[in-house]
């Protein structure tokens, strides 16, 4: 059965903490008035910097990487804890340089593409599956250049409103359009309608809204939850339901992971809702464990 979650209001960050708006506004000035030589080579001294500062994330990450890979000896489990950070901060420099830095390009490269153009959905569009890993935000866009499909991310609304909305815009001038999960009521009612024209609806599978419904998984050998939402728009709408994955290979150079497509009827039974939410959980295993400093588990949730 789907377990409710309580509702809890987002706790508010401090000026300095790292989702707080004077990083996001020194990011933004970095890579739109950096040199290209500061852009691409910066940012791992500023995720280390972060990992050295937040002794808890560090720990959260760690616990993580243990899931995947058991103890292991200090100085491995150190470096790919650093190596965590030093991509999140790559990932998310690409993420603004693609939006405001005149003539930035993302490079993709594909792995199943071909599972991405089967997955036609009848003109029902796509539900789009993807984790908080490398290039996340760009990975339905990168994939819509295929098709010229419109996508749209739905996404936890960060504390921080005005980190939130340079986020957003930089997400907007490279072509991400976002939708904020738990704010707008009638945001579901956008979402079947965007579907129903066509259009793919990327979400994430390892992010839990309060008061957002899951379902229990095995993930990693543990007890897990999933969101339901995107087992609810493929039901109401009969679109596939398409695991992605990303994962960063260098300055603007990402990797996109493309699972076969999962379906789910318009009435479906217990049964099959837990079928399709363990393979798409199963989905996430096989990347993380491939790729296990690209997943930014920074939080115990869920």
């Amino acid at each position: 059965m789907p377990t409710p979650l309580p509702a809890q209001p987002p706790a508010q960050p401090g000026r300095l903490a790292p989702e707080a708006t004077f990083w996001r506004q020194a990011l933004y000035a970095g890579v739109r008035y950096g040199p290209e030589a500061w852009v691409r080579y910066s940012p791992p001294f500023f995720g280390w910097a972060f990992a050295a500062a937040l002794p808890e994330v560090r720990a959260t990450v760690l616990r993580g990487l243990r899931r995947i890979h058991g103890r292991r000896s200090f100085a491995r489990e150190a470096r790919d804890v650093a190596d965590v950070f030093a991509t999140f901060a790559s990932s998310l420099t690409d993420s603004f340089a693609a939006g405001v830095r005149a003539g930035a390009v993302v490079r993709r490269r594909n792995e199943g593409e071909e599972q991405y153009l089967r997955a036609a959905g009848g003109g029902r569009g796509r539900v789009m599956v993807t984790a908080h890993t490398a290039g996340w935000d760009l990975a339905g866009r990168l994939l819509a250049r295929t098709k010229q499909l419109d996508v749209l991310l739905v996404m936890q609304p960060e504390a921080n409103a005005e980190a939130r909305a340079l986020s957003d815009a930089a997400r907007a001038q490279a072509g991400v359009r976002v939708v904020h999960a738990g704010g707008d009521p009638l945001a579901s009612l956008e979402l079947l309608r965007h579907l129903r024209r066509g259009g793919v609806v990327a979400l994430q599978l390892d992010r839990l809204v309060p008061g957002m419904r899951a379902r229990r998984v095995s993930f990693l050998g543990a007890p897990w939850r999933v969101p339901e939402g995107a087992l609810s728009l493929a039901a109401l709408t009969g679109a596939p339901i398409l695991p992605v994955f990303s994962r960063r290979l260098g300055f603007l150079d990402y990797e996109l992971v493309v699972e076969p497509a999962e379906r789910l009827p318009r009435r479906p039974t217990e049964a099959e809702l837990d079928a399709v939410a363990q393979a798409l959980a199963a989905a996430l295993e096989r990347f993380v464990r491939a790729h296990p400093t690209q997943w930014f588990r920074f939080r115990e949730e869920p």
